[in-house]
């Protein structure tokens, strides 16, 4: 091959290269603080404004008890404003779980440590875009500990939380319901009563303001666990029985859920068949308000622990997944609901651990990626964008 021919081949395999990879923008660092900032939450409003919370443990990092922050974009993710502290609460706040509703009010809900107690959340509100932020107020009073709560609000502006607490002897899901925007609240509701234990929880509403619920449960003898998913169509009142979605001989875990505006539901998880093997990210799609539900899909074919999974679908259907891969974060998506899914691509190249990614999309179908990456030294916050 001539000079020029090779010339012009480097060339064409370089833009070639650029046009793959050109679609998401470099990692953009958030935090630069003393402790360790960790599992952040991201959601935008109806102005594609981005709004990410976070905990992190600078206050009081010899002691281990972290706050929650908060900064936005609203200009799709160059610029951002200065970090925000929510917490004062000296003990600890942790797992915070950001969601905003149709009149752009946000909403935090928390795990918050309560010496003497255990673990219960909290939530607050921020009624102009994050500027300012109410007081904090306290949803539960267990004897266990309430862990992870997340949200999902439907169209009347109701907040649907759940969360997995200890307090009836094992790790059962509990359910509460805050109307008007979370100014007033339901007593909770325990939905699952297993003989093994209910963990990570994750919840998601349809344009019919159905609510769906996906957990993780283990077998009486805590040999696996599997996937478990509930509905309900009142508004909380009553639920469906539980339906397993998985059938592993190892453990389901780590999962997350999305729907799309054609009511499909899209659950993802991380499963391992025996303690020390590689695990990896399933996929699994469900219809008709989940009364039927397609086989599962194998995403991710890697030979290295594949796991943390995050999902969402955009306004076109597109369904997009994150998950971290040897400790770097991959990305696949699927433009036809489900059925085919794009090889995985690499999205971050550290030297420490890039983890516990989330996702937000806004109106123009742009990716909003969040995580956590150890490579500065201790945890921080990165960002980057896709289209």
């Amino acid at each position: 091959m001539n000079r020029t021919k090779s010339t012009i081949l480097a060339i064409g395999t370089f833009l070639i290269a650029q046009l793959v990879y050109a679609d998401w923008t470099p990692a953009k660092r958030l935090t630069w603080n003393l402790g360790d900032s960790e599992v952040p939450s991201i959601a935008r409003d109806s102005n594609d404004t981005i709004h990410v919370v976070w905990s992190d443990d600078t206050p009081y990092a010899e002691l281990n008890n972290p706050e929650i922050y908060y900064k936005r974009s609203s200009d799709g993710g160059t610029t951002w404003s200065p970090i925000k502290r929510l917490t004062w609460t000296f003990s600890g706040s942790s797992n915070p779980n950001l969601a905003v509703d149709s009149d752009n009010t946000l909403h935090i809900v928390w795990s918050e440590h309560i010496p003497g107690s255990g673990y219960e959340i909290h939530h607050k509100r921020s009624l102009d875009g994050g500027s300012t932020w109410s007081a904090s107020k306290r949803l539960t009073w267990n004897s266990g500990y309430s862990r992870q709560p997340v949200m999902a609000i439907d169209s009347k502006r109701a907040l649907h939380i759940v969360w997995y607490d200890d307090a009836p002897g094992q790790t059962e899901i509990f359910y509460k319901k805050g109307a008007a925007g979370g100014q007033t609240w339901s007593a909770l509701k325990r939905l699952t009563w297993t003989s093994g234990g209910s963990l990570y929880p994750d919840i998601v509403l349809d344009s019919s303001d159905t609510i769906h619920v996906i957990w993780s449960e283990s077998a009486p003898d805590y040999s696996n666990s599997d996937i478990y998913y509930k509905r309900c169509t009142d508004g909380g009142d009553t639920w469906s029985a539980a339906q397993r979605l998985s059938w592993t001989t190892g453990y389901a875990m780590e999962l997350a859920i999305a729907i799309d505006s054609l009511k499909a539901i899209h659950v993802v998880w991380y499963e391992y068949t025996t303690e020390g093997d590689d695990g990896d990210i399933l996929y699994k799609k469900g219809s008709d308000g989940g009364a039927n539900w397609e086989k599962t899909k194998l995403l991710s074919w890697s030979s290295a622990d594949s796991y943390d999974p995050a999902i969402a679908a955009d306004p076109s259907d597109g369904v997009h997944v994150v998950w971290v891969d040897y400790d770097d974060l991959y990305y696949a998506k699927s433009t036809d609901g489900g059925s085919g899914w794009t090889t995985a691509k690499r999205l971050t190249w550290t030297s420490g651990y890039s983890v516990r990614p989330a996702l937000a999309i806004d109106s123009k179908t742009a990716i909003h990626l969040v995580w956590q990456d150890r490579t500065p030294g201790d945890y921080e916050i990165y960002y980057k964008n896709g289209y």
